[in-house]
């Protein structure tokens, strides 16, 4: 078992973009947390309501692994990555983030008909606006935070919510 880290630390993002040609939407985070690292994908943390959310969106049984995660965004047309490709964090600590180094976007946006790009989160959305929107010039749309820390979203709120990107 991992020991919880107190320290910040400078982690370059373990995890590769998932998207194909067929992609539609991308769904961005702020930078992968420690339980994410681990199981090396996206929205690893089990109490991260991300899967249960999509899965109810489209009415499709909820993703266990990360193969079935992965098969089930792009049987959907969901590109996935996060905002920052490397920071100085502390633990899962969005608020401690420096230091950072945005993820090149292009070759998703180049190589996928991208309609629209949603952030996961107001940290993300201020991530995106401050680093990234300059560079490529496309706006994303903030949704709430499936985080377990943004305890005050219930989970049908957030489905609700999350709906807009069905609309894509």
């Amino acid at each position: 078992m991992m020991k919880k880290s107190r320290e910040a630390e400078h982690i370059v993002h373990p995890i590769p973009p998932t998207w194909n040609a067929d992609s539609r939407i991308l769904v961005l985070g702020s930078f992968p947390s420690v339980k994410s690292r681990e199981v090396a994908y996206f929205y690893g943390h089990p109490q991260n309501r991300f899967w249960q959310v999509i899965a109810a969106l489209y009415k499709q049984a909820f993703p266990e692994t990360v193969d079935e995660r992965r098969a089930f965004l792009l049987k959907n047309r969901i590109a996935a990555w996060d905002v920052i490709g490397a920071c100085t964090i502390r633990g899962s600590s969005d608020s401690s983030i420096r230091d950072v180094k945005v993820n090149d976007l292009s070759p998703i946006l180049e190589g996928a008909d991208i309609r629209q790009i949603f952030v996961n989160g107001k940290k993300a959305f201020q991530l995106y606006t401050q680093y990234t929107q300059p560079m490529i010039g496309r706006e994303a749309f903030c949704l709430p935070s499936t985080s377990p820390a943004n305890a005050s979203w219930t989970l049908e709120k957030l489905i609700e919510a999350w709906s807009v990107i069905l609309q894509y």
